[in-house]
């Protein structure tokens, strides 16, 4: 028996035999050709052959997953039929005279390798998908076939390396039980993906694909991100399934509750979502509306600044989805890791303490405006929040506010109906807003915290970073100081308070929050019941009595430990 520890990245219990799934290599070496003409149409009718594929495997993860996940596979039909990308394959196959397959993979990488760079953790994954159509391509031009993953029929857990999107749509949940990889995170589409078809996952296990044999038998905890290879308490493990099996059963029933505590308190349990299909998803877990609209997905997935009406239409889909529900939209977070094709960012040496966000947009007026226009003309389709991020000092806040709402004023002028109950707020991510919060409050209409900055800024400590990941320490009393300063100043002045970070979710830190005040919880959709069921579960005066042991503790391990054997007190862990 061998104990592992990776990531738990979807939530669920296993055990079954291993099912090691690898990617055949490619011979990509540099060859020298005569016949150009002949090496062209070999990559273009390889990359025709790859749109097929992903259209078909669309359909199949549509019929799996529904319309919008498998919308994922529209990202991989545009990365392969880029027309840069393309080109740049082409013009290289025709100028150096060399083989497709070693263009197809040094133009791939190369576009790889610029999200892999990224620290945002969501899109620093999203390097994984161009790897994905990278591998369909060469093995179309190679004649190479690619792993047979609809022939699995008997129960296993998928042992990988990586597992690309177009593998997972593909897994039949009635065979595969789980799967466990060598590299990953919470936030890559595969991590996703096995969180909507419900199968556990285990990512981040370094090395786990070189060293388990093929039939060995697998235990996994997608929860804890406990792996067991050869596991000699099976009993246990079955004992496991069947918990968390009922427990799967027990949380559907919280989908559709208010969520209030056994005193009769209430908060709101919302989602963080990235576009207007998103929000669709997250009311059938039972979200409560929606805290966080990364907006700077509209300007990412273009090629030009998105104009006032391809912004006013996306915002006008979501705030109609979610007509009685509240939506807090992001204004533009850009820069950092975040770049444009169609902008130049300068070079600085600390890109996140730079320029982005609140600062390029007070900076670039005219692009602000924009944004701005667009979301007061949807504000009549629903219940508009706007939220402005990376606001460190009042100044920066007046001058944003009063830019809305010149451009509230000016669209009414035209002849726009603008809505008169939009909630105009910020973001606390930086220190010094939480420290400040009292005074912040008098100006804003209400604080989202992003622990996930938060917690960056706090410790000076890359997220991303493995050697000093250790310092990512939510539930760190210091972290939970300034949550509590910023909820206690947003109350001076009775402004709400939410969150929308990472933290909001986790389990160990939900009765926290509820105990320090927070009044709106933003998720990940599929965690909304679990959250639910805790809080419906507690009194908001044992919380209290509990955030304040917190806040008088030095350590995470300290706060956990209390957490922890207060849940399982209370049969909630």
């Amino acid at each position: 028996m061998k104990k592992l520890k990776g990531t738990g990245a979807s939530i669920g219990v296993a055990y079954a035999k291993a099912y090691i799934l690898k990617t055949p290599e490619f011979n990509t070496s540099k060859k020298k050709i005569t016949n150009v003409k002949s090496e062209v149409s070999k990559f273009e009718n390889a990359l025709s052959k790859t749109v097929s594929q992903l259209e078909k495997i669309k359909s199949i993860a549509a019929k799996k997953l529904g319309a919008e996940k498998a919308e994922i596979f529209d990202a991989h039909i545009q990365i392969a039929t880029d027309p840069e990308i393309k080109n740049e394959v082409q013009q290289t196959i025709q100028e150096q005279k060399v083989c497709a397959e070693h263009v197809v993979a040094s133009v791939f990488d190369k576009y790889h390798d610029t999200f892999a760079a990224m620290e945002d953790a969501y899109f620093k994954e999203r390097a994984a998908d161009v790897i994905d159509v990278k591998n369909r391509v060469l093995s179309n031009v190679l004649d190479v076939e690619l792993p047979d993953i609809l022939s699995i029929d008997k129960e296993v857990i998928i042992v990988a390396h990586d597992l690309t999107p177009s593998e997972t749509a593909l897994l039949n949940k009635q065979y595969v039980k789980g799967f466990i990889t060598d590299i990953g995170g919470r936030t890559s589409h595969a991590a996703i993906m096995a969180r909507t078809m419900e199968i556990p996952a285990v990512l981040g296990l370094k090395t786990v694909s070189e060293t388990i044999k093929n039939g060995s038998y697998i235990a996994i905890d997608g929860k804890t991100g406990e792996v067991e290879i050869d596991p000699s308490n099976k009993k246990e493990w079955q004992e496991r399934i069947s918990k968390f099996q009922k427990n799967q059963i027990e949380l559907k029933k919280y989908i559709n509750l208010k969520t209030k505590t056994k005193d009769g308190k209430t908060v709101l349990l919302e989602s963080n979502v990235g576009n207007p299909e998103d929000a669709k998803q997250a009311l059938k877990y039972g979200s409560e509306g929606i805290g966080l609209f990364r907006s700077e997905f509209l300007y990412m997935g273009n090629d030009h600044w998105p104009t006032e009406d391809e912004q006013f239409e996306a915002y006008k889909e979501v705030l109609s989805t979610c007509k009685n529900q509240l939506v807090v939209i992001r204004t533009l977070d850009i820069g950092g890791d975040k770049k444009l094709s169609y902008f130049e960012f300068p070079q600085e040496m600390n890109p996140f303490l730079g320029y982005r966000a609140i600062r390029l947009c007070l900076d670039k007026p005219k692009i602000f405006k924009t944004q701005l226009r667009a979301l007061g003309r949807a504000s009549v389709y629903g219940k508009l929040a706007i939220m402005f991020p990376m606001i460190a000092t009042i100044d920066e806040f007046k001058k944003a506010k009063q830019m809305a709402l010149n451009c509230f004023k000016q669209l009414k002028k035209e002849g726009h109906k603008v809505s008169d109950d939009i909630q105009l707020g910020m973001m606390v991510e930086v220190p010094s807003a939480a420290i400040l919060a009292d005074q912040f409050a008098i100006h804003s209409d209400f604080f989202s915290i992003g622990t996930n900055d938060l917690n960056q800024y706090t410790f000076a400590c890359d997220r991303m970073s493995k050697e000093v990941s250790y310092l990512y320490q939510p539930n760190n009393p210091s972290l939970l100081r300034l949550v509590a300063s910023t909820i206690n100043g947003g109350h001076s002045q009775k402004r709400w308070v939410g969150m929308c970070g990472e933290m909001a979710g986790d389990i160990l830190s939900v009765p926290l929050l509820l105990g320090l005040g927070l009044d709106a919880f933003s998720m990940s959709a599929t965690s909304i019941p679990q959250a639910r069921k805790i809080i419906n579960n507690l009194s908001s005066a044992e919380c209290v009595e509990l955030g304040q042991k917190a806040l008088n503790l030095q350590t995470i391990d300290e706060v956990n430990k209390l957490v922890t054997k207060f849940l399982q007190s209370k049969k909630l862990l």
